[in-house]
């Protein structure tokens, strides 16, 4: 049996959603930047190896910030994510509040700044633009590809009510899209602008950048076409994108 949604009134206020946002959107950066200069520091010699280090860092921290914040924010972390939301459950009341999508994603976006520079900073890697080029064809169509399977994982797994196991499936598909997609699986707008800060191993030309926020957008409306085909009563179920926010008022 399908457990109860999260009523939007039974969020934690938005000052505490905020700040979840902000805390787990700069250290997936942190995590994201700093194991990436890490493993070009510790193999430099071998990018599989680098990218095995670095996918594996992510993964297993993204499923970590998950379980910390998803309770008070939902732990969203990506713009995209955050839009699917506040889409899916617009017509029910049942996602995220119109209202929050904006404060979300400028949270997020700052975030991500500032997790890229706090990585900078425990590396000795000054902050500045990255100049990595990225924006290929088929790194363009695996923005795509990458971003809609995160969306119709996400969805799928808060509409047949099983958050128990969505911190270990968010994080085990990003590590496995690091390798089965030629863009490394950015899949995150907010990620993406952050990473721009760090012109390491990490990171993405500005150049690069709009493209890669734009498939991201098509990818995203890709697997929310995908999610509302093949489960139409999904948007019940949005207020637990990616897992459902605590209803106990105490946090």
């Amino acid at each position: 049996m399908n457990a109860p949604h999260t009523p939007a009134s039974a969020r934690p206020h938005l000052a505490r959603r905020l700040g979840a946002e902000f805390l787990g959107t700069a250290l997936l950066l942190t995590i994201v930047v700093g194991s990436g200069i890490a493993a070009s520091t510790l193999s430099p010699d071998d990018v599989g190896l680098q990218l095995l280090e670095n996918s594996t860092a992510t993964a297993l921290g993204l499923a970590v910030l998950i379980l910390m914040f998803g309770p008070v924010s939902g732990a969203h972390f990506n713009p995209i994510v955050t839009l699917v939301d506040g889409v899916l459950g617009a017509r029910r009341g049942t996602g995220l509040p119109l209202r929050d999508v904006l404060p979300y994603l400028v949270t997020q976006v700052t975030g991500a700044f500032a997790g890229t520079v706090l990585a900078n900073v425990m590396f000795d890697v000054p902050t500045q633009i990255a100049t990595t080029d990225r924006a290929t064809g088929g790194r363009l169509i695996g923005e795509i590809v990458a971003t809609a399977g995160l969306v119709f994982l996400i969805v799928a797994l808060a509409r047949s009510g099983r958050g128990v196991v969505t911190a270990a499936a968010v994080g085990a598909y990003i590590g496995a899209a690091y390798w089965f997609t030629s863009s490394t699986s950015f899949a995150n707008p907010a990620v993406t602008i952050g990473r721009m800060f760090s012109d390491t191993f990490a990171g993405i030309a500005p150049g690069s950048a709009p493209l890669f926020i734009l498939m991201q957008l098509i990818g995203g409306a890709i697997g929310l076409t995908a999610v509302v085909l093949l489960y139409p009563d999904a948007s019940r179920r949005a207020g637990d994108v990616v897992v459902p926010t605590s209803v106990n008022p105490a946090l």
